[in-house]
């Protein structure tokens, strides 16, 4: 176990997985666990932080798993209480919930835009409602928010309301960086692009290909990325772990961009 994030309270949101294999949040709860971080994490499916906790348990880490939904403010407020009883403090907020959902204006209906904005941003606004406060009390803190590629431009197929709510992170979590930079805490994005995990594998096969056709969707999403494959879970808790650790002690406001170069076709 390495020391990067030693003792530090690390609240980390959708903590478990959609499918077997690696997901973002798990990847991160486990990777911020071997840098010495006490995690808590937030999962609305209570078996699948179970099998992240075991995960870490296994390797001597420290995990504690907290069943909620984060789009609910009495949720996300409980959760916070249950940290703060736990460990007294936060000092890291990773906000990894998000659902993926192909479409825009004219193709998706009202409940899905209140369903996929409440999901995707909603549950960081309520997370950094409850949490800055203590940030702000002890004085120091870093927020990480996963936003998307999808925010800076076309990726593929449209992705029109997802990449508004992840527009949306962006501009929230800068004006958050601003605001809060005299308090000693920071707060920067990660911008995933094209990745193989099974939230992926779960939400899109129909997009690529036939309902069920991992092969096609892997094969064609490859395809479209420069280094010739797509990214995975880890890459993104790699750069998370980075804006959450004191390495970044001079970096707020920022959008840490892990793409394979895909985006630079934006420009």
């Amino acid at each position: 176990m390495a020391d990067r994030l030693r003792d530090k309270v690390a609240l980390i949101t959708g903590v478990g997985s959609v499918g077997p294999g690696w997901g973002n949040g798990k990847a991160m709860a486990v990777l911020f666990a071997r840098e010495g971080a006490l995690v808590f994490g937030i999962d609305i499916d209570a078996t699948a932080a179970a099998e992240t906790g075991r995960l870490i348990a296994a390797e001597g880490g420290t995990f504690q798993a907290f069943t909620a939904d984060v789009s609910k403010d009495d949720a996300v407020a409980g959760a916070v209480a249950a940290c703060l009883q736990a460990h007294g403090r936060i000092d890291i907020l990773v906000n990894n919930v998000g659902i993926a959902v192909v479409g825009g204006p004219k193709e998706l209906d009202e409940a899905t835009w209140d369903r996929v904005m409440g999901v995707n941003l909603k549950s960081a606004y309520l997370t950094c409602r409850h949490v800055l406060p203590v940030m702000e009390g002890a004085g120091s803190g870093a927020i990480v928010n996963n936003a998307s590629i999808a925010a800076l431009g076309w990726c593929g197929v449209n992705y029109g309301l997802y990449a508004a709510t992840k527009g949306a992170m962006v501009s929230m979590t800068r004006s958050i960086a601003v605001q809060f930079a005299p308090r000693g805490i920071r707060a920067n994005c990660v911008l995933p692009g094209l990745m193989n995990t099974p939230l992926v594998h779960k939400a899109l096969t129909t997009v690529y290909g036939q309902e069920g056709d991992i092969e096609k969707l892997i094969e064609v999403r490859n395809s479209q990325c420069p280094m010739g494959h797509m990214g995975d879970a880890w890459d993104t808790a790699y750069a998370a772990l980075y804006l959450a650790s004191d390495e970044a002690r001079y970096v707020t406001g920022t959008e840490l961009v892990i793409d394979g170069g895909m985006s630079v076709r934006f420009v």
